[in-house]
């Protein structure tokens, strides 16, 4: 019974509860803090927003985190340099974040760090500030990335800067 009412809140959420929580101006917000923080280090960041899984991880049970590495690859934040990409996914039917980070800032950074960043943003998901929580996320991994990889000479862009919105 679990799994039918999964499925059936996964399927509720749609791309208008994505742009409800997420409107234009947000992302262009979004896009331009991306960048900015992209000039400070040379990491990358990636912004995914999903309002609910798709059918076939939900009946086989996966979870946010699985989708999250799953689009690590796709948007391949994994293709960088340094190995310091770092891809913030919001799932929006369970508002549960997961930060999937490349081996490069893993072995810098503890995982008790990317949770606590995404427990923040759940907070202030929860309060309805999709905007603040974001911001604050990215400020925060900006610190994370500008301390172990500063901008080395050339700072290319690697990634594009949008959130990318399923």
């Amino acid at each position: 019974m679990n799994k039918l009412l999964r499925i059936l809140k996964h399927r509720w959420f749609d791309e208008r509860d994505t742009k409800r929580a997420l409107k234009p101006d947000v992302v262009q917000r979004l896009r331009q803090r991306v960048a900015a923080s992209e000039r400070a280090h040379s990491g990358e960041i990636r912004l995914c927003v999903e309002a609910g899984l798709p059918l076939s991880y939900l009946w086989r049970g996966l979870t946010a985190r699985d989708r999250a590495v799953t689009m690590f690859g796709k948007l391949r934040v994994w293709d960088t340099e340094h190995n310091n990409g770092v891809l913030i996914y919001l799932l929006l039917a369970e508002r549960r974040i997961e930060i999937v980070a490349d081996r490069g800032i893993s072995a810098k950074v503890a995982q008790s760090e990317w949770d606590a960043i995404c427990r923040r943003m759940e907070d202030a998901f929860k309060a309805d500030r999709f905007q603040a929580g974001a911001v604050t996320a990215i400020g925060e991994i900006t610190a994370l990335l500008a301390r172990h990889f500063p901008p080395l000479g050339e700072n290319p862009n690697e990634l594009p800067d949008g959130p990318v919105v399923l």
